[in-house]
């Protein structure tokens, strides 16, 4: 399917970034300093390491990372502005299937990254207030790679705090996604049941 040879979708980057976020260090007093949004990274760091570099079967870990992205990433908020202007065309089925589909593409580039991030540090940097979001700004370091400049954007939802987008190196990856989206409507007839098959093929894979 002709998303998948696109850049990286944005929550496939959302999601090894995440786990890039494993071995966080920060003391108690940076964290608090930098404010709730900073600690919120800190402690969704923290955790992330716990579960990835703990014991367990892959399954096990699967199974502990799931709730953990579900409580700290807004992920249907994500998949709604991902699906910009399709989203207030589409229809409640449309809308539904489409959520749960992104869902399991994000869960599933997870779950198929947490080898691959063992040895990265994760320092926070700079903490900035933009409108309703704090970015939390971070850098982050993979053994003989290139350290990477990453901001996390944080929202108060009603769910409590959420990872809305990831910026990295300047680039919004959820802009991005919502932008390989719009193109491959464009090419297949703006028709969301296009896109929900080609999502299908991806999980199914």
């Amino acid at each position: 399917m002709m998303l998948t040879r696109r850049r990286l979708l944005a929550c496939s980057s959302l999601a090894g970034l995440l786990l890039a976020a494993a071995p966080l260090t920060a003391s108690r007093a940076w964290a608090q300093a930098g404010g709730d949004a900073t600690a919120f990274v800190v402690r969704l760091g923290n955790a992330l390491v716990a579960i990835i570099d703990g014991p367990g079967s892959y399954d096990d870990k699967k199974a502990r990372l799931r709730p953990l992205i579900d409580q700290s990433v807004d992920v249907d908020g994500i998949a709604r502005f991902c699906l910009g202007r399709f989203w207030r065309t589409a229809t409640p089925a449309q809308q539904g299937e489409f959520s749960q589909l992104f869902h399991e593409v994000l869960m599933n580039n997870i779950f198929g990254k947490i080898g691959e991030f063992r040895g990265v540090t994760f320092a926070p940097t700079t903490t900035t207030q933009r409108e309703q979001d704090t970015l939390v700004g971070t850098t982050i370091k993979r053994p003989n790679q290139q350290a990477n400049n990453v901001q996390w954007v944080v929202n108060q939802t009603a769910g409590g705090q959420k990872i809305v987008d990831v910026v990295a190196e300047g680039t919004s990856l959820r802009l991005t996604q919502r932008s390989d989206y719009a193109a491959y409507l464009q090419r297949n007839n703006n028709n969301v049941d296009a896109l929900i098959a080609a999502m299908r093929q991806q999980i199914a894979r």
